[in-house]
């Protein structure tokens, strides 16, 4: 009759949505995905102090995680090419020729 349900973290749900906001371009690419990172970790370490049952939410934490470390990855290979393609034109061609 009176069944207690576990609830979901918050943390976690913080996680996914900033996960995926982290995919919509115009949104929030990188600090999305930080946040993403950040929530969810958090999220997954409430997750494993808590009694066992009593915080859902574990899935949605590591898909934000996912999502969150899938993006910062992209973003560091982005500015690591555009860093390299910059040093090569200057090396190649001269800054000012």
């Amino acid at each position: 009759m009176n069944t207690a349900y576990p609830r979901t973290s918050s943390l976690a749900v913080v996680s996914l949505i900033f996960g995926i906001l982290a995919w919509i371009p115009p949104v929030l690419p990188f600090i999305g995905a930080l946040v993403a990172v950040i929530c969810g970790h958090a999220a997954r370490s409430e997750i494993r102090r808590a009694p066992p049952g009593s915080i859902d939410g574990d899935g949605l934490a590591l898909a934000g995680l996912i999502l969150g470390w899938i993006q910062i990855g992209i973003a560091v290979l982005v500015v690591a090419f555009f860093i390299l393609a910059l040093a090569g034109l200057v090396a190649f061609h001269g800054f000012y020729h």
